[in-house]
C-alpha cells in the first residue's frame, strides 16, 4: 500500500468482540513505543502486559475503538466515559502519523463523547503534547502537574453550553 496522503480519512468503529485480538496486537506496538517514556519492560514471554483490556469488553463506561485507513488497521483508542471523559490510550501506527489520520480520528472520537474531557501526557512525551495541543477541537485549559504530566481539560460537543 502506498503511503497515506493527508486526504485519506480514517474510519473509527467500536471494537467488536472479534477485534479484541487485533487490539491486543496493536497494544503491543503502542506499549513498545510508549516504553521509551514509561520505562515498561516485557514479561517472560516477550510481551508488554496491559491489565485493563478486558475491562473494555466488560465495563459499559469503557469504549475501545479501532482506527482504519481503507481496510488496514491504523491504530486504536481506549476511552473512559466518566466525568471527565478520559482518553486512556491513543495510538496511530507510524506509517499513518503526520498524514492527518490521528487528528481526524481523535476529533471523531471526542465528538462521540460530548462532555467534560481530560487528556494527559507524560512529561517526557513532548510529541504527544504537541499533537493534542494541535488536535483538541475546543478551547482547553492546560495544567502541568508537579510530576511533569501535562493535562488538557475542555468541554466537547453538546455540553459546551453547560
Amino acid at each position: 500500500m502506498a503511503a497515506p496522503t493527508a486526504g485519506q480519512s480514517p474510519t473509527v468503529t467500536r471494537a467488536t468482540e472479534a477485534e479484541f485480538a487485533l487490539l491486543e496486537q496493536l497494544l503491543q506496538l503502542y506499549l513498545h513505543d510508549f516504553s521509551e517514556h514509561a520505562g515498561y519492560d516485557v514479561d517472560g514471554q516477550g510481551r508488554y502486559p496491559y491489565a485493563w483490556l478486558d475491562a473494555y469488553r466488560e465495563e459499559p463506561e469503557r469504549h475501545a475503538y479501532v482506527i482504519r485507513v481503507g481496510a488496514h488497521p491504523a491504530g486504536f483508542a481506549l476511552v473512559r466515559a466518566e466525568d471527565p471523559v478520559q482518553m486512556a490510550e491513543f495510538f496511530v501506527l507510524r506509517k499513518y502519523r503526520r498524514a492527518g489520520v490521528g487528528a481526524r480520528a481523535a476529533c471523531e472520537i471526542i465528538a462521540r463523547h460530548p462532555g467534560h474531557w481530560s487528556i494527559s501526557q507524560l512529561a517526557t512525551n513532548s510529541s504527544a503534547t504537541e499533537f493534542w495541543r494541535r488536535v483538541i477541537p475546543e478551547e482547553f485549559e492546560e495544567t502541568v502537574h508537579a510530576d511533569g504530566t501535562v493535562e488538557q481539560r475542555f468541554v466537547a460537543g453538546d455540553d459546551i453550553a453547560r
